[in-house]
């Protein structure tokens, strides 16, 4: 099938000057262009721009994202070149993970404490202030 820009974004999801600037940095191949100078781009295109929509949702940096798509381009290649790109993306989800969670632990002890009186007593101004003697963990 042949797809105008505008259904290529409308099938993927992924804005048109997102479409021209992948084009532009080489993730997807210049289309060939129709009569009219307009892009016209082809199921390849298509499942192609599918796979940059849902690594990009996952998070894999453009970097890793160039890689996998040189890989995937070599049907041959072993899996675990992929596999490994997976498994540091995973792992920095888990670091983040980690993370977050210290901080959601540390804003959760800063409303722990009752609110009465003024902003002099307030537990979260206190903590703010002296990061370092509340906080064991860096951000």
């Amino acid at each position: 099938m042949d797809y105008s820009i505008g259904e290529l974004a409308a099938e993927t999801g992924v804005k048109i000057p997102t479409i021209r600037y992948y084009e532009g940095i080489g993730l997807i191949p210049a289309p060939p262009r129709s009569e009219g100078n307009q892009r016209r781009y082809d199921d390849a295109a298509l499942r192609q721009l599918k796979f940059i929509a849902h690594a990009r949702a996952m998070g894999f940096p453009m970097a890793e994202l160039k890689s996998m798509l040189r890989i995937a381009g070599h049907a041959d290649a072993p899996c675990h070149d992929i596999d490994d790109l997976v498994r540091t993306r995973l792992d920095d989800i888990n670091q983040r993970i980690e993370r977050l969670t210290a901080l959601r632990d540390e804003l959760g002890a800063m409303l722990a404490t009752p609110h009465q009186g003024t902003v002099a007593t307030c537990r979260v101004v206190e903590v703010l202030g002296d990061h370092e003697h509340h906080c064991a963990h860096a951000h």
